[in-house]
């Protein structure tokens, strides 16, 4: 079966002490493999990523009105969900939030349904951690962007 290509819109959350949001999801198909990956989401038809971040970032955490700044990494990612095979090309926003409590009632059905888990990592938890997190690499990009800031141009993860 060919692969579902795919655009997405990704968004490294951070709080006032440098955490970073992700959540713990599940494949259906797969229930007992699980990952950590950033809040986001595909890009609907016409939207841009800038658009789709903001969008998901509501529907995923209800947190509004967050701050985002610039791209600050792309990247690609094949995977399977549901049996279906994607090719996802995706793009990370930074973005800071001083409010943590999250409200996931914006998120569809099936989101829901994968959602295992939300929590805020520090760097070193995601060193130390013994399980997945995508995108690979992140606790070391994590920490080039709290010391030196964004880079000048998106780097690739």
């Amino acid at each position: 079966m060919e692969p579902k290509r795919r655009r997405a819109a990704r968004i490294l959350l951070l709080d006032g002490q440098d955490r970073i949001l992700l959540f713990r999801a599940s494949d259906p198909a797969v229930p007992e493999v699980t990952w950590w990956f950033t809040p986001g989401g595909g890009l609907e038809p016409g939207e841009s990523v800038r658009d789709a971040a903001v969008r998901e970032l509501a529907e995923e955490t209800g947190l509004r009105g967050v701050e985002l700044g610039p791209v600050v990494a792309h990247g690609t990612a094949s995977f399977s969900f549901r049996g279906q095979r994607y090719d996802q090309e995706q793009w990370f926003h930074l973005a800071r939030t001083a409010e943590t409590a999250l409200d996931h009632s914006g998120m569809g059905a099936d989101e829901h349904a994968e959602l295992l888990a939300a929590r805020w990592w520090t760097i070193e938890e995601l060193r130390t951690t013994a399980e997945t997190v995508y995108p690979v690499g992140l606790a070391d990009f994590l920490e080039l962007l709290v010391t030196e800031g964004p880079p000048v141009t998106p780097v690739r993860l």
